[in-house]
């Protein structure tokens, strides 16, 4: 089992010509509201990849309709709270290149309880795995639950803040990083060759697994001795929104069904390849099937080890 101590949130979404300008009033040709934060979109992507996946959440109460995804998909929720308090959410601007710029309030998702965390950590199965992103308050205690009682610990420190550099990552098996939150963590400037973070990464965390995803560049892998680059699918992506939440979803649901590192990148990258081209957060994370169908369909991606050069 896999327990996700993650976000929810109400995505507001908003179809622009471009990122809307300082002092710029600019109308909108689309509107959605569905399901969304970085929590609730990896919990999405590791039960429809097949994933076996129970959610730990906080959502309004007068938001449940939000949650449907999540049990058609399979998520157990039964350790998600419907509190009196508003709902986080997120203000999302999609552009025509498919970029977007968001807006984040974290409402519910900041009213974890220190204590409690710790002790429902305390009952989750032996061996299993939690996965922590920076969008909910009490990661440094959940960190130290987590490896007190022995649970494997991915984290996905995203959105990026100082908070998050100053966390226990040693205490990390497994770290999934964009570019901007790698040079963050490194000390680097975002411009910085993905092999020079890697390393630089590497070397302030040598136990840990990480993984480098870069979109369109594709992803990179560092542990220990393995270093591993493969590229991107070409597509043509109409929302990057909830990309790289469903790489890690679906990297995760394909570890827990026992494949090899090499087999967890490329239905995690083919999975992202599908998730830019429709809209959306959720309705874009891909199920199993068509991941399954990509795969066959698509000529495979380069897959190279990174030697840096």
């Amino acid at each position: 089992m896999l327990y996700n101590l993650g976000s929810i949130n109400i995505d507001h979404v908003y179809r622009v010509p471009h990122l809307v300008r300082p002092g710029e009033t600019l109308a909108s040709r689309d509107y959605q509201r569905v399901l969304g934060g970085k929590g609730a979109n990896q919990s999405l992507a590791l039960a429809r990849a097949g994933g076996r996946v129970a959610h730990w959440g906080r959502l309004g109460r007068g938001d449940g309709w939000a949650l449907a995804p999540l049990e058609e998909a399979g998520v157990a929720l039964d350790d998600v709270e419907l509190v009196d308090a508003p709902s986080g959410h997120a203000l999302i601007q999609v552009d025509d290149n498919g970029e977007n710029a968001i807006i984040l309030y974290p409402g519910a998702n900041h009213g974890f309880e220190e204590d409690a965390l710790v002790a429902r950590i305390a009952t989750a199965e032996p061996g299993a795995t939690l996965l922590l992103q920076n969008e909910c308050n009490g990661l440094a205690a959940a960190m130290a639950a987590a490896k007190q009682h022995g649970l494997t610990l991915a984290f996905n420190p995203a959105p990026m803040d100082e908070a998050a550099n100053r966390l226990p990552l040693e205490a990390c098996d497994l770290l999934f990083v964009n570019r901007g939150e790698a040079a963050a963590l490194a000390g680097l400037a975002e411009t910085t060759p993905a092999s020079a973070l890697l390393d630089a990464l590497a070397e302030r965390l040598p136990e840990v697994e990480l993984v480098l995803t870069l979109g369109a560049e594709g992803v990179h892998y560092r542990h220990q001795e393995t270093r591993l680059r493969l590229a991107a699918h070409r597509v043509a992506a109409m929302d990057t929104t909830a990309a790289g939440d469903t790489f890690i979803g679906v990297f995760l649901a394909t570890r827990q069904a026992g494949a090899d590192i090499e087999t967890c990148l490329r239905r995690a990258s083919a999975a992202a390849a599908l998730c830019v081209q429709t809209p959306g957060a959720a309705p874009s994370i891909p199920w199993a099937e068509a991941v399954d169908a990509a795969l066959a369909e698509w000529p495979p991606c380069p897959l190279e080890n990174d030697d840096g050069h």
